[in-house]
């Protein structure tokens, strides 16, 4: 065997890729650049095809379309002609964002808020597993960044990377990550306890001939859907180094509410789920939620008003919620160690602070730096406190010879958020401006990488681009390939390039396998009544090189 190739193997496996020492020997050992033709690259990528709707009106079936062509962006830095001739790939890894595997089953969960905003449930939720282990599969497929193909060096999820806080979660997450056998469903493993068999038109019924929301809108009636849904899953696992930020949806109930009085811990484990309210009373909660009601105070109050309209469900312990030291645990567990590193960005530091920053190591000369923009004072939009910013400047200033990559769930435009964290009441929270601001004194930031909004947008900020990429549980579910590259001329390129899952684009109803379940996730969340237009963003915010200095 290669000696390189088994010392790297011996790496991944003790966790030492932090170091960095993985991308450079991964460099070495991969073939040259001119080995790999970057049509075939580019082929498993948007560059190549993309997903696309045919028909009018109704439900739209997706097959085989043109891909989306890459954008030089200039606006930090101009583009010399003969960059491509000199340039030296210094990093390249993947990005998720908003996987939001999904527990359809919790209790918890306020699909009803549907009856006020169409949006505040999808048809596709019960497939977001399946979804998820494609996308994996299609990363393992690419193994080279499509632009200096130069071999991918890590993923890095950006956040909510479940959607209910619980423990069962994070362990169905996890093992999708790191290669293993799942099965997505909880309560009774005879009975599926949710929306989607209750008999209410305000859901898709796939398994009924009722006319529900859904199907009047032309979705299909598919018997056997939610068996199949909640069926057995394997995932190969990544084939590379991965690391992990947390999102609001990890580290609050509904992506919301913060812990208030045992409440939402109670309700997910407990036997009692609200189905529906009448649509005035779901419109009061979607109302605060929107504006921000931190504890879910009135959420709470509605459903102690209409618990007689709850019904009995399956208990189920494992559908608790996780504290900050149990996140960090269970990221920690030599069981999902996969590629490596053990913790996956995550320390024991980490675990005994219950902080959930950390820095990293990507490549000689380049560093990554994780930031939790949660706020565990409950919103759903993000901000950091004082003690954050303050170690962000520390880690920046002792690593000002290094180019700076930023990774977080919240984006500069949703940190609006400012409520007090409860165990630091005294401390400031400080908002997106405030932490553009910090970034912006910093020469060595080249980018902040970050998700949330499930939208595909990039802007310039000052002297680095704010990278934000849109969600795998929204159409048009994509993740984003990034490569660094310094073209000695006093200029880097970033490169992004968007990327499907394996999944076909065009579904068969009666395959009802993982990989056809996969397809159908895609095409239901392009049919999804309520879900929003323009995800995908303009082509600026798609396939892109994007020009800065070299600080």
């Amino acid at each position: 065997m290669d000696s390189a190739l088994s010392r790297r193997a011996f790496l991944l496996a003790s966790g030492a890729t932090a170091s960095g020492v993985a991308l450079d020997l991964a460099l070495s050992a991969a073939p040259a650049a001119s080995a790999v033709a970057p049509s075939a690259v580019a082929s498993l990528t948007t560059v190549g095809a993309v997903a696309r709707p045919h028909g009018a009106g109704g439900y739209r079936r997706l097959s085989d379309g043109p891909g989306w062509r890459r954008v030089t962006r200039t606006e930090l830095a101009g583009a010399r002609k003969d960059r491509a001739d000199r340039r030296t790939p210094l990093a390249c890894f993947v990005q998720l964002t908003d996987l939001h595997i999904t527990d359809t089953q919790n209790p918890q969960r306020y699909e009803f808020l549907r009856g006020a905003d169409l949006g505040s449930w999808r048809p596709q939720e019960a497939l977001t597993a399946v979804g998820a282990v494609s996308l994996i599969e299609r990363i393992n497929q690419l193994r080279y960044g499509p632009a200096t193909r130069a071999p991918i060096g890590f993923v890095m999820t950006t956040g909510d990377n479940t959607d209910n806080n619980s423990r069962i979660e994070m362990e169905w997450f996890l093992t999708a990550m790191s290669g293993g056998r799942f099965t997505p469903g909880t309560g009774d493993p005879g009975a599926y306890e949710g929306v989607q068999n209750c008999g209410l038109g305000l859901y898709w019924q796939p398994g009924s001939g009722l006319r529900d929301i859904d199907k009047r809108a032309g979705f299909p009636r598919l018997e056997g859907f939610l068996e199949a849904a909640v069926r057995e899953v394997s995932s190969p696992g990544l084939a590379v180094p991965w690391y992990s930020t947390a999102g609001n949806h990890d580290r609050l109930f509904g992506g919301a509410y913060s812990p208030a009085g045992g409440f939402f811990a109670d309700l997910a484990t407990g036997s009692r789920k609200l189905f529906d309210l009448p649509a005035s009373e779901a419109g009061a909660v979607y109302r605060a939620l929107r504006r921000g009601d931190p504890t879910g105070a009135r959420f709470r109050a509605v459903w102690k008003r209409y618990r007689s309209r709850t019904r009995t469900v399956t208990a189920d312990e494992r559908r608790a919620p996780l504290s900050p030291h149990a996140y960090v645990a269970a990221h920690l567990d030599p069981a999902y160690t996969g590629a490596g590193p053990v913790g996956h960005g995550y320390t024991r530091d980490n675990l005994d602070s219950g902080r959930l920053d950390y820095s990293f190591r990507i490549a000689d000369r380049v560093v990554g730096v994780s930031l939790d923009t949660t706020d565990r004072g409950g919103d759903y939009r993000g901000s950091v406190g004082t003690r954050q910013l303050a170690w962000l400047e520390r880690t920046l200033k002792a690593h000002a010879d290094d180019i700076a990559l930023i990774f977080s769930h919240h984006p500069s435009w949703a940190m609006t958020n400012l409520t007090p964290d409860p165990a630091r009441r005294g401390e400031r929270r400080h908002g997106g401006q405030e932490l553009l601001a910090v970034l912006r004194r910093h020469r060595n930031v080249a980018a902040w990488i970050n998700g949330h909004s499930h939208l595909n947008r990039i802007v310039p900020q000052g002297g680095f681009w704010e990278v934000s990429t849109a969600s795998h549980v929204d159409y048009p579910q994509l993740a984003r390939v990034v490569e660094l590259a310094d073209n000695h001329d006093g200029t880097l390129s970033l490169f992004t390039t968007l990327v499907e899952s394996a999944a076909p684009h065009r579904t068969d109803f009666a395959d009802l396998s993982q990989s056809g379940l996969a397809s159908l996730y895609r095409e239901l969340s392009f049919n999804s009544p309520g879900t929003r237009s323009g995800l995908a963003g303009l082509p600026g915010d798609r396939n892109t090189e994007l020009l800065l200095r070299k600080r």
